[in-house]
């Protein structure tokens, strides 16, 4: 069967495509008809879940982080996703760059310079410490380990590794809530559109939010170079070269597409980080990042189950509890794209590139780049007043600034910005177009491309319009509306990928690659399937 044929096959899912795309554009014409009042209601809401809920999102996140570690030595780990003979579609480091670039690559980039200086002048009031002191210091890079390397990889781990060996080991359907079937049995295949409704809509304003901050900090960085200033017609044209650049991405396949733009992304971040630690305060940023790294350790878990509720202190809720909202929002989805790249792989593989891999490069990431937006503020460049003049996005100017050959440097950043954006909107939409059609099976995974477009389209039309005339407050407070279903639905997923554990055999259709005593058979990794 050729590949035209495979594509008349695939039929567009309705009822599941049709409620957040309409969702979405209902947002839109509220906040356009009265948008104070459409921000004013999210925030509400918003903040009735994480003043309600704040323990539960601690605990979900904190509970990932030990289900990736039970895993990890359990005898699942030696399972190969889709059977012992399943062959990989792409190497493995591929597998790496991909999961970083489509998870929080974006994030690290616009908040890994702006942040440190929040928490250094905002420090929660458990800690103790003054605003802007040494101690406040120390714990805005406690801070920064916390939200930005192994609690949030250990979310999205745990959705990927139940997706794929559901998906791969048990052959059910293309959907969510197939994650949630050694919990509830096959009857659970009743409610997989609502389920994917639920998470699409998450994910759509989750994706609408980051395209939205990272056309600003691109538009921030042009004005910093260029002069050009930073306005709605510039936001315009910065989101038409995302969606074309995702868009030719997009019809030339996975394997093609998001591959060669990760890859490219990759050799560039190492590029900036060689740059940082030979031309920056690199003394300061070894030793500094190595003492808080010693310190989030330490504080791990006090820091990772805080809610400030008897200080009185909205800081957990504002910062590390949104977080963990946000990246549920986006989890399910994400989970999907990548856990169906991980055919061919063991769960102890998957755990390598989806876990630890991208945890250790963010911890060195946040060693770098927040110390050295430290160093500099206490050096007296200025980046608070910066942070407060003219927004987050131009603390990383600031401190690329101070290094030589900065013009140069911002261009390397502002390019690497763009492919970020365009690498995770080409892996998510790729994803929401497979949720939105039926066919998808475990040999035929590729959705019509006039679907993707369209999800590509539609998300960056809605940026536009909500930061040019209603601002990007909204979205993000619509996006974290989605992490509060999405976190039942990960400690399902939790429950699940646990109960797998215990037994794999028992759920895993391919029995032939255990031995008497359910243990997994041992066996070598076919070569890369080029596709």
């Amino acid at each position: 069967m050729n590949e035209n044929t495979k594509e008349v096959n695939l039929k567009v899912k309705k009822m599941v495509f049709l409620p957040p795309w309409i969702l979405l554009v209902v947002m839109v014409v509220i906040s356009l008809v009265n948008g104070d009042a459409f921000l004013k209601g999210l925030n509400a809401v918003t903040s009735w879940i994480l003043d309600n809920f704040a323990w539960a999102f601690n605990l979900t996140t904190l509970a990932c982080v030990f289900t990736i570690v039970i895993v990890y030595f359990s005898p699942l780990a030696k399972v190969r996703i889709g059977g012992r003979k399943a062959r990989p579609i792409m190497n493995f480091i591929n597998l790496v760059w991909i999961t970083l670039c489509t998870t929080i690559a974006a994030g690290i980039l616009f908040w890994g310079c702006a942040e440190p200086i929040y928490q250094m002048y905002g420090p929660a009031a458990a800690e103790g410490v003054e605003p802007g002191s040494a101690g406040a210091a120390l714990f805005a890079m406690k801070t920064m380990f916390l939200e930005w390397t192994w609690s949030p990889y250990a979310i999205y781990t745990v959705a990927t590794l139940i997706f794929a060996f559901v998906f791969y080991n048990m052959r059910k359907p293309h959907s969510i809530a197939s994650a949630f079937v050694p919990v509830f049995g096959d009857r659970v295949s009743k409610y997989n559109s609502l389920v994917d409704v639920i998470c699409l809509f998450a994910l759509v304003t989750g994706m609408a939010a980051s395209l939205g901050t990272g056309t600003m900090t691109i538009a921030g960085g042009i004005e910093n170079v260029f002069g050009i200033k930073s306005s709605p017609l510039t936001w315009g044209v910065i989101i038409i070269l995302i969606v074309t650049t995702f868009v030719i991405s997009s019809i030339s396949g996975i394997m093609k597409g998001i591959r060669i733009l990760s890859d490219v992304n990759a050799k560039v971040y190492m590029v900036l980080l060689v740059f940082l630690l030979i031309f920056g305060p690199t003394s300061f940023m070894l030793n500094f990042a190595s003492e808080s790294l010693g310190a989030y350790l330490r504080d791990f878990f006090p820091m990772s189950l805080a809610t400030g509720e008897i200080f009185g202190d909205g800081w957990a809720k504002g910062w590390p509890i949104f977080y963990w909202c946000n990246w549920l929002a986006w989890t399910p989805i994400t989970a999907i794209f990548l856990g169906k790249i991980l055919k061919g792989y063991t769960i102890r593989d998957a755990i390598h590139c989806n876990f630890v891999i991208p945890s250790v490069f963010a911890t060195i990431w946040m060693g770098l780049f927040s110390t050295a937006s430290i160093y500099y503020e206490m050096n007296g460049k200025g980046f608070y007043d910066l942070l407060q003049n003219s927004g987050p996005e131009a603390v990383v100017y600031g401190v690329f600034r101070q290094l030589p050959l900065s013009t140069l440097v911002i261009a390397f950043y502002l390019f690497i910005v763009f492919i970020s954006f365009v690498t995770a909107s080409d892996s998510n939409t790729t994803a929401m177009a497979g949720l939105c059609t039926s066919g998808i099976t475990q040999e035929e995974q590729n959705s019509p491309a006039w679907l993707k477009i369209v999800w590509g389209v539609t998300i960056a039309a809605v940026t536009w319009i909500l930061i040019s005339f209603a601002g990007i407050d909204g979205i993000k407070a619509a996006s974290n509306l989605g992490g509060f279903p999405n976190m039942f639905f990960m400690i399902i997923m939790i429950i699940s990928l646990l109960k797998i554990c215990k037994n794999p055999k028992k759920y895993d259709i391919f029995k032939e690659d255990y031995d008497d005593q359910g243990r997994p058979i041992p066996s070598e990794r076919l070569s890369v399937e080029e596709t």
